[in-house]
């Protein structure tokens, strides 16, 4: 598959941007799936049953609770091995397991990783080579974190070395952050490596690296901070982009004479190159003439010839399937709504076996991963709504087809809820898209609501995929209804924008109109709605209520952010130019609109029953936020319960920890809006 930085999903290379997300300009328009082996379930811990669920349907708070153990799959390019990020019991601790694909119960190697990191990206650069790009984990909301630190081992787990980062310095004086930007075809132990010089901190350089000798060549910089690249076939960086130190999304295209940036009329409203077409004479991009959805295209490197293989009206293109080396598309979906492939080349042979799968797991996605270089083996995944997902790989000549492992096998596809992507307009008359999960045997008329918003919040979207809080809630007797906002991804940049400065305001009215409009259309009982988000959708659990008195039965604000002036003095956001400018960008620096926007000055407006849930070593979302939401209410004398963990980061992340948090927050929730609650008699 494409490995530039425009299309690293499948490898689940993560990048840190300054609010928190993965630093690209355009989403996959899917969550990354966690995956896992089966582990024995814990007993129940079950407090309080919702209106009109019996205990037998409920199913244990701990399987909601537990972290997957093997994720990012990728086959090897002889198609003969697969490695995988392997968790430990206590989910603490992380290895790089390589298997063979004949036997997946007995690993051949391993190679242990210090607590709380893990691998963010794994790449084979040969058949007996892997390089790994390291990770730390923070808590369980925020994606993990990557360190810029590179190592690579052989398959036999021998001839471990640290290629990069803050403790090597890699053959020179300098050390920085780096990051794998793309692999020479066929793979010969090299790969690329794109590095930010803790030495030039206002220079991107691209280096070719020799993953068995440690060594590396400079085949590319440019003075912009960063910056990923695009590497072609012969070894070059033909585009660099990203967004600089200003925020500004920026694309600048090799040139005889060096570096040079594009100009708007050439980038659009968005541009991504992707990687080159078979014949390395054109190239895939995502593209969008102005600010609206991005669409993907394929054109010559400088623009000309543009031609439109996939696009949508209202949603950008969300996931794009690959064929094997020489990569092309040949299908893609929308970001939003349920997933429905637009084939580019129906009749093509890859397109062909993916409709073939397809029709093989009616009602679930179909996901190539990789293929092996030849092609001759297939790694694919299988997932819905409903089901976290399944691992297969496949022979291509042959076509036998071999389950390697469940996402999470405790979990029973059958006793999950719907999740229906549906749309509405907003107070403004903007078209939005609501995605409802539906208690599995329950009439879909008055039923008592949870609105959970997404975090973000720019540049997020929720989607139909196995949501695992939604399905928790709907477990247990509630409707789920989450919205995409303005802000969201999904939609192109204008949307995106749409959202700057408003944090308090047009994107709290939004969530508030989806309430409105479940009420309208008989799902919700107006009586019996409540609101639980995390990050920044547990300052939207505080806001809604505020902008909407008496709508709100109660609640949960979970790691949130209260008081938007302490982001410039407190958490990781701040500690970088760029997300100081991403700061002034998106909320603004004016202290009497912050105030005017941040939940902590405003306790006295609330009048739901409040759960405030956080970690005390959160980075992101600083403990001192909850203190002071605490403090606000307290000052106002207004009710709320409380919940606080030592050691826990932005959301809590050991199974203990989450047992707890689900246990407290059902028991809320059915005090508030469950059949005993004033509202709901």
């Amino acid at each position: 598959m494409p490995s530039n930085a425009a299309e690293k999903g499948a490898q689940r290379l993560y990048r840190l941007a300054p609010d928190g997300r993965i630093c690209s300009t355009e989403p996959q328009g899917r969550k990354p799936m966690s995956r896992c082996l089966a582990r024995t379930v814990l007993s129940a811990v079950c407090l309080l049953l919702p209106a009109a669920v019996a205990a037998t349907d409920l199913i244990p708070v701990e399987a909601f609770a537990r972290h997957a153990q093997l994720s990012m799959p990728t086959l090897s390019p002889n198609g003969q091995h697969l490695a995988v990020s392997m968790a430990d019991a206590s989910g603490d601790s992380y290895a790089l397991v390589i298997y063979s694909v004949n036997d997946t119960k007995q690993p051949i190697s391993m190679l242990r990783l210090p607590k709380y990191e893990r691998p963010a990206g794994i790449t084979w650069v040969s058949d007996t080579r892997l390089v790994v790009e390291k990770a730390k984990q923070f808590g369980s909301i925020d994606k993990p974190m990557a360190t810029g630190e590179v190592i690579a081992t052989d398959i036999d787990g021998k001839r471990q070395d640290y290629l990069y980062g803050y403790q090597s310095q890699m053959g020179s004086r300098t050390t920085g952050w780096g990051s794998v930007d793309g692999l020479p075809m066929p793979a010969n132990g090299h790969f690329y490596m794109a590095a930010q010089s803790w030495d030039s901190k206002n220079t991107s350089s691209l280096y070719d690296v020799n993953a068995d000798k440690g060594s590396k060549h400079l085949i590319g910089d440019i003075r912009v901070a960063d910056m990923s690249f695009m590497v072609g076939v012969d070894g070059k960086a033909h585009y660099a982009y990203g967004r600089n130190d200003n925020w500004d999304y920026v694309v600048y295209h090799q040139q005889p004479g060096g570096w040079t940036k594009m100009t708007s009329a050439q980038v659009g409203g968005s541009f991504v190159p992707i990687h080159f077409s078979p014949d390395q004479q054109r190239i895939y991009a995502r593209y969008a003439i102005g600010g609206g959805p991005t669409s993907l295209v394929e054109q010559d490197e400088n623009g000309a010839s543009r031609k439109v293989l996939s696009s949508d009206d209202f949603s950008s293109v969300g996931i794009i399937e690959w064929t094997a080396w020489p990569y092309a598309p040949f299908a893609t979906v929308p970001a939003t709504g349920k997933p429905e492939f637009s084939y580019i080349d129906m009749n093509a042979p890859t397109a062909k076996l993916h409709r073939a799968l397809s029709m093989k797991f009616p009602g679930s996605y179909v996901h190539f991963i990789n293929f092996s270089e030849d092609g001759s083996k297939l790694l694919f995944s299988v997932d819905s709504d409903r089901d976290p997902g399944t691992y297969f790989l496949i022979d291509t000549h042959n076509y036998q087809v071999i389950k390697l492992f469940a996402t999470a096998p405790w979990i029973n596809p059958k006793d999950m809820a719907e999740r229906r992507p549906l749309r509405f307009k907003a107070s403004d008359g903007t078209e939005l898209e609501a995605i409802l999960t539906l208690p599995k045997g329950r009439p879909e008329t008055n039923l008592p609501m949870v609105l959970l918003p997404h975090g973000g919040p720019i540049g997020v979207q929720d989607d139909w995929f196995y949501d695992n809080d939604a399905q928790f809630l709907a477990n247990r007797g509630y409707l789920v209804l989450q919205v995409n906002y303005r802000g969201s991804s999904g939609r192109g940049a204008d949307f995106e924008e749409a959202a700057y400065l408003k944090w308090g305001t047009r994107v709290q009215q939004d969530l508030i109109d989806g309430v409105k409009w479940a009420i309208e259309k008989g799902y919700a009982d107006a009586k019996r709605v409540c609101v639980y988000g995390g990050s920044f959708g547990g300052y939207s659990a505080m806001m809604t209520t505020i902008r909407a008195p008496g709508l709100f039965k109660c609640a949960v604000g979970y790691a949130g952010i209260y008081d938007l002036k302490m982001m410039y003095k407190k958490g990781d956001i701040r500690e970088r130019k760029s997300g100081i400018s991403y700061l002034t960008t998106v909320i603004g620096k004016n202290d009497a609109d912050l105030d005017a926007n941040s939940p902590a000055q405003l306790a006295d407006k609330i009048s739901a029953p409040v759960l405030l849930v956080h970690g005390e070593a959160d980075q992101r979302a600083p403990f001192a936020q909850a203190k002071a939401m605490r403090a606000a209410l307290d000052a106002a004398h207004k009710p709320y319960e409380w919940l606080s963990k030592p050691g826990e980061g932005h959301g809590f992340y050991t199974e203990k920890n989450n047992v707890e948090f689900y246990n407290t927050l059902q028991a809320f929730l059915e005090k508030n809006i469950g059949p005993g609650a004033p509202s709901g008699r």
